[in-house]
């Protein structure tokens, strides 16, 4: 087992690496969540893990002080008296860790004789002894890598702001790219995001992000002409590395690519295996029209609002020409799938459930992850529980850093009504892409029944705040209105999610899933019981066995279980669904409402 677990908040990974990795070199076993295996849950391992360290080192930043799970983690290794504590930015730890040392590493880069790992240092001797000897470890570590990269938004100088997506896109495949390069460090997209559109000093960015190189850069297309302007800096001194710029025909935007990804390898002086090579310069396609409209319809995917149809109906309609185009794009069958399996099993839409498509993708190239979330819904309205967590345990495997693969495996950890297991998942989700209001409305859901009002109250102000900024831009998305109503109820502001509820009923009065939405915030938060029944009724009439296994382990649906009228409701749609095990109220139980849906409808 190892001796020193490393606790953090996402978004200080690479701060959290790097004090991994110097306990590494000097002979420490350590753990961190990067090492959890794909087939064992996230709550199992890391309580395993916290038993069995020696030392419990918690790195305190202003994300990580929100964290409910560092906050856990923190108290158990207080409670065990192995807790070790440093600041990465200067953040003073929350109550009650505030009365224990805390070491400072803010500004940290590696350097040993710094007095803030001296006094961490000093405590993991005492706490786990003398390191043991390096060639007694379980296994071979590999040696840290002195050479990072960040890989900087590039900016749209195409002076069209719907061209974003192309430059987003080029961005993110290059630091797709560069990761597929083992001797090379490379700072998550996510985390590089952040800084999208800031003027930023690059040798902060080093620093904060402990890395030794940034690359920056631009494009600008038009037509079918792009050029790309790319440089690599040294973080430490603010010089040039390298730099280049391409003037190229749009059809020539995937040997850019190699070219940047090569020269930066070569710069950075890093061996570049054959097998690496091979990897960078499989793209998926090779026309740039596909690859074109792809882009497209993953910035719709990634940055439309949940709730609204219309996201979906754009990707579908952009993949499908995608896949017209090159019928062996894996990628775009894969996006398809995911947005044909929403519209069926969101919406309610008569289209196909995207599992052939999802087939196609995973023949094409097997390790798409995405892929099997459409396999998980068709399983799960089969009511083949057991074979849709094969799938979704599969797909955590092949990438559990997908957004839409941590999404779709804490739905399911919902329906297991395993919800410590369902909110880390969410969080991760938050951390991949942090305006996504519905994964925080989940994490509201999840924080509230698990009993944890400082992390409902954090997680309920970036809800608000997100939903408020695509109301700003969408002010009739019913959807994102009731997300909004749930935020605001958990901050006490009652008042504001009556005002969204009204409003959402006379914009998007048709919209079932914000019906849906609206009858949890009643049920739960309101004590309105009636009131959220008579939201349940249209739902329950039209829902599928997917929606309807999640209303019945749904958190927030528990105050209204025993009630009649809803096993009566619950009862109609499985005997409709053909579904054996009916609920059937006791008699003189019938409510006179549920002889007419649309009668009480508001």
């Amino acid at each position: 087992m190892s001796d020193v677990f490393v606790s953090y908040a996402r978004r200080d990974e690479p701060h959290a690496k790097r004090v991994a990795d110097a306990l590494l070199a000097d002979g420490y076993r350590v753990w961190r969540d990067n090492d959890l295996p794909a087939h064992r849950a996230y709550a199992e391992v890391i309580e395993e893990r916290l038993k069995a360290a020696k030392a419990v080192v918690v790195l305190w930043s202003a994300d990580a002080a929100k964290s409910q799970w560092v906050r856990a983690e923190a108290d158990t290794a207080r409670a065990a008296g192995t807790l070790i504590q440093a600041t990465l930015d200067g953040s003073i730890p929350p109550l009650p860790f505030n009365q224990v040392q805390c070491a400072d590493l803010s500004g940290w880069n590696g350097d040993q004789s710094a007095a803030g790992w001296r006094k961490l240092a000093a405590s993991l001797h005492e706490l786990a002894g003398t390191p043991p000897d390096k060639g007694d470890k379980q296994a071979p570590r590999p040696a840290r890598r002195q050479v990072s990269v960040c890989v900087l938004p590039f900016a749209n100088m195409s002076g069209d702001a719907e061209q974003e997506y192309f430059s987003d896109g080029i961005s993110e495949d290059i630091t797709t790219d560069l990761s597929k390069v083992s001797a090379l460090g490379v700072t998550a997209r996510n985390t590089a995001s952040t800084f999208k559109a800031q003027p930023v000093d690059v040798c902060d960015v080093a620093r904060q992000l402990g890395v030794s190189h940034v690359l920056e850069g631009s494009v600008r297309k038009v037509g079918g002409r792009v050029r790309i302007n790319a440089q690599l800096i040294d973080g430490a001194t603010g010089d040039h590395v390298w730099a280049e710029r391409y003037d190229r025909d749009l059809e020539d935007i995937f040997a850019i690519q190699d070219e940047i990804s090569n020269a930066i390898v070569a710069a950075l002086k890093v061996k570049l295996l054959p097998q690496e090579k091979k990897a960078i310069e499989a793209r998926g396609t090779t026309n740039a029209d596909a690859y074109n409209l792809y882009l497209l319809a993953r910035q719709y995917w990634v940055n439309g609002n949940h709730g609204d149809i219309r996201r979906e109906e754009r990707v579908m309609r952009i993949c499908s020409r995608a896949v017209e185009i090159d019928p062996y794009y894996a990628r775009a069958w894969a996006l398809l799938a995911m947005a044909q399996s929403n519209l069926r099993y969101d919406f309610g839409c008569q289209v196909d459930d995207g599992v052939v498509a999802a087939h196609t993708a995973l023949c094409i190239d097997p390790g798409i992850a995405e892929a099997h979330c459409p396999m998980v819904r068709r399983l799960e309205e089969k009511r083949l529980y057991t074979e849709a967590d094969t799938q979704i345990e599969a797909a955590l495997g092949l990438d559990p850093e997908s957004w839409e693969v941590n999404k779709e495996a804490a739905r399911v950890y919902m329906r297991q009504s395993r919800l410590p297991e369902a909110a880390r998942y969410l969080e991760k989700a938050v951390e991949l892409l942090e305006t996504d209001v519905h994964a925080w409305a989940k994490l509201v859901t999840c924080y509230h029944a698990l009993g944890d009002s400082g992390a409902e109250r954090n997680a309920a102000e970036m809800l608000v705040a997100h939903a408020e900024q695509v109301l700003a831009q969408d002010p009739s998305n019913g959807a994102v209105m009731s997300f909004a109503a749930l935020g605001y109820v958990a901050l006490g502001q009652v008042h504001r999610a009556e005002e969204a509820k009204e409003r959402a009923m006379l914009v998007d009065s048709d919209n079932l899933n914000m019906r849906y939405n609206f009858a949890c915030v009643l049920a739960t938060h309101l004590g309105d019981q009636d009131g959220a029944l008579r939201l349940l009724e249209r739902y329950f009439f039209t829902v599928g066995g997917f929606g309807l296994k999640m209303a019945e382990v749904d958190p927030d649906l528990e105050s209204l279980r025993e009630d009649p009228r809803f096993q009566m409701m619950l009862g109609r749609a499985k005997k409709r669904l053909g579904i054996e095990d009916i609920i059937v109220p006791a008699a003189g139980k019938r409510s006179s409402t549920l002889a007419n849906p649309a009668a009480s409808q508001p």
